[in-house]
């Protein structure tokens, strides 16, 4: 047995001797399960209590996950941890360490890329429904008015209902050829729908593609690009979690 194993199991014991049973359990079969909902997904909400819980024989529901080195959870449930478990947090986080899960530490994951649509309802990296929905009103192939001796780029207009001025969601948006392949892309923010009196929720911008002609609509994708939260590389302690998708590059197809 090794030096680092030996330490590990070593604490571990101790860990559960100084915790014991709570005093209402049952029977000794039956283990102490309880549910917890984060504050965010940092690791550090989410990983550490699930750790702190295993170390003194408990369990932590968080659906779809176990316990042990998993990827980041969902929170849907409710509860917090008992009082005993939280009180033994930075001992079982020098557990983990020793016994060589430090991995959890901090993981940085990319959500799924919605599919796009003309009209869809803005979610945030879980997938989850923010309440905005963003469409494409109408598009047309002209040349923009300050550079037209480039010529035709694509003229769109689009708006986002539901939004307001402490929501500011962006969704990417892509010119697309008759198979739904991208011809060029760019991020549209709510705050740029500030159109006339009569429709103030709608905006509109430009895309540049080099074959206007093959353009056969303007599609939104519903993955929010408003804010992207820091990777563990720039902020091991507070960083990682879910990220939005990766911008859609030409040639993707959607």
């Amino acid at each position: 047995m090794g030096r680092r194993t030996l330490l590990a199991t070593g604490m571990a014991g101790l860990t559960t001797v100084a915790i014991g049973r709570p005093a209402h359990a049952g029977p000794a079969k039956r283990q102490l399960t309880v549910a917890l909902v984060p504050l965010d997904d940092r690791p550090v909400n989410t990983y550490a209590p699930q750790m702190t819980a295993a170390s003194a024989g408990a369990q932590v529901r968080l659906p779809g996950h176990g316990i042990g080195c998993p990827a980041p959870p969902r929170p849907e449930v409710i509860s917090v941890l008992p009082a005993r478990v939280l009180a033994v947090a930075p001992l079982a986080l020098v557990i983990l360490a020793l016994s060589g899960c430090s991995s959890w530490i901090c993981t940085d994951t990319t959500a799924e890329r919605g599919r796009a649509g003309v009209r869809v309802q803005v979610v945030n990296t879980h997938g989850q429904p923010l309440g905005v929905t963003a469409a494409v009103v109408d598009w047309r192939l002209e040349p923009h008015p300050q550079v037209p001796s480039e010529g035709d780029r694509v003229h769109f207009r689009f708006r986002f209902d539901g939004a307001d001025e402490y929501s500011g969601p962006a969704v990417d948006a892509c010119a697309v050829d008759k198979e739904r392949v991208a011809l060029g892309c760019q991020t549209v923010y709510s705050y740029q729908a500030f159109g006339p009196a009569d429709d103030p929720l709608t905006g509109d911008d430009w895309l540049a593609v080099e074959h206007p002609e093959q353009v056969d609509g303007v599609l939104l994708i519903p993955n929010d690009q408003s804010y992207d939260r820091r990777t563990c590389e720039v902020d091991v302690k507070d960083g990682g979690g879910v990220h939005p998708p990766e911008p859609p590059s030409r040639g993707d197809h959607l």
